[in-house]
């Protein structure tokens, strides 16, 4: 089947039961029924039956899901097996965490370099992660084709035009500026204060117990 075909919050949801279907195959667990996943990952049953369905036949009724076949099913389906190189734009107290945490804890997702322009920063690594001046941009990121920003928002519309430029292919935008990207270029925002706005909000006026009734 396409990938294209699949439904984008299909999609959304793979790195979902992906994480989880790795934890439980650390804990040496062999089988995984639809309604266990479904309350591991908040997602409910007759959802995860229809994602699963878009690939085929990944289960067996009365039996439940394989775990170590599903992991290498969707680990193959979301290019685990490739590591896939990061830069990060903007060492700031978000950009900093980012490269303490790092990615490879979950998958095969590494932030490989970082640029800066504080002369405190360049030149030093974080996590293990070399921080570089940002007018180094362009001879730094050629075999790199994700980039997060972390940048403030001013800059945010130029250094976008300069990761393009460069051949980057996907942004994970953390300012609140929305930025101008080509048709090839994939953009996800993220906006902090926007998603705990939106979490007061459904706080107040959709209770959970509303939800369950």
């Amino acid at each position: 089947m396409e990938q294209n075909k699949i439904p984008q919050a299909t999609a959304k949801r793979l790195p979902l039961y992906y994480r989880f279907l790795n934890n439980l195959n650390h804990q040496g667990i062999k089988r995984v029924s639809s309604k266990e996943l479904s309350e591991a990952v908040k997602v409910d049953s007759a959802t995860i039956r229809r994602d699963f369905s878009y690939f085929g036949a990944l289960g067996k009724k009365g039996y439940g899901y394989n775990v170590e076949y599903l992991l290498g099913f969707f680990r193959k389906t979301l290019d685990q097996d490739e590591l896939t190189q990061v830069a990060l734009i903007g060492v700031g107290n978000l950009g900093t965490a980012f490269l303490h945490y790092n990615f490879m804890k979950n998958n095969n997702t590494k932030i490989m370099m970082a640029f800066d322009t504080s002369p405190e920063k360049v030149g030093t690594e974080i996590g293990g992660v070399p921080i570089y001046h940002i007018d180094d941009l362009e001879a730094k990121i050629k075999d790199v084709r994700v980039a997060i920003l972390t940048v403030p928002s001013s800059e945010a519309e130029g250094i976008t035009t300069r990761l393009v430029k460069d051949g980057i292919e996907g942004i994970l935008n953390f300012t609140p500026a929305r930025i101008t990207v080509p048709k090839h270029v994939r953009v996800h925002h993220i906006d902090l204060a926007v998603e705990l706005q939106s979490l007061v909000y459904f706080l107040k006026h959709y209770p959970l117990q509303n939800e369950r009734d």
